[in-house]
């Protein structure tokens, strides 16, 4: 696969390296308290009930929010974008969900169920899961306001005003699906409550891949595409001789 061409980069002995990697070490240091301290603020977030009865198709038959939760008292919801209509999913929701597979059954320990959710209907979700070889739940809100309630879908009326509501603000977007991850917990009562959605790059915290990327010395190299995520592919399209980079339905927003 041909890569490109990274310039000459500097070489130390490795007592000069040491030094300048425990320089790195205090900033990583520092970053990871931020993150635990910036966590227990998201923690503290209050919670909004919510009241709309969804209701979706799933394999099993129509499922109301809180029976998503498969018994558990959390919810992690990825916004899989998929619009009725379309081929195929979004190759960078698709992306985050070929993550999925092994951190369900960790998941579950810690008493959360992670579920993606998309307005594409129930028998093109399957015949895409069958494709990709997925076996994450995976749900349609086909015939709910759920996505545009929660900020992933655009109506033809919000996008002809040249702006939506999205990642807490008025911005341009240029599709009518978004991407994005919502969490919610259930009490005993069986009451749901919306406690956190985060969207564009936040939606990295289900890409580990890019947080391996950038461990490494040529990080994600997206230095020249013409958006981010520009080089990814749905991982039964990659051209295994090449790493050209072309267009796709999404990139993530800051």
């Amino acid at each position: 696969m041909d890569m490109p061409a990274h310039p000459a980069h500097p070489v130390a002995t490795r007592d000069a390296w040491r030094i300048a990697r425990l320089a790195l070490l205090a900033r990583e240091k520092e970053l990871t308290r931020l993150q635990d301290e910036v966590a227990r603020e998201r923690r503290a977030l209050p919670w909004v009930r919510v009241e709309t009865p969804y209701v979706f198709d799933t394999p099993q038959g129509t499922r109301t929010l809180a029976e998503l939760f498969e018994g558990r008292r959390q919810l992690m919801v990825q916004h899989f974008m998929f619009a009725p209509g379309w081929e195929q999913g979004c190759k960078s929701c698709s992306f985050m969900a070929d993550h999925h597979a092994g951190a369900l059954t960790h998941l579950a320990q810690r008493d959360l169920t992670l579920v993606a959710v998309s307005r594409a209907p129930l028998a093109d979700i399957d015949a895409f899961r069958r494709r990709m070889g997925w076996t994450f739940p995976w749900v349609s809100s086909h015939r709910t306001s759920f996505n545009h309630d929660f900020g992933v879908n655009f109506s033809q009326e919000d996008m002809s005003r040249g702006a939506v509501d999205y990642n807490y603000k008025r911005q341009p977007f240029p599709h009518e699906e978004a991407p994005g991850i919502s969490v919610f917990v259930r009490d005993d009562e069986g009451h749901v409550f919306h406690a956190y959605s985060r969207y564009g790059r936040g939606v990295e915290a289900m890409m580990h891949t890019y947080a391996l990327l950038d461990l490494a010395p040529f990080g994600r190299g997206e230095e020249g595409d013409a958006y981010p995520m520009a080089w990814v592919r749905h991982h039964d399209r990659y051209d295994t001789t090449t790493a050209t980079a072309s267009g796709g339905c999404c990139a993530a927003k800051p």
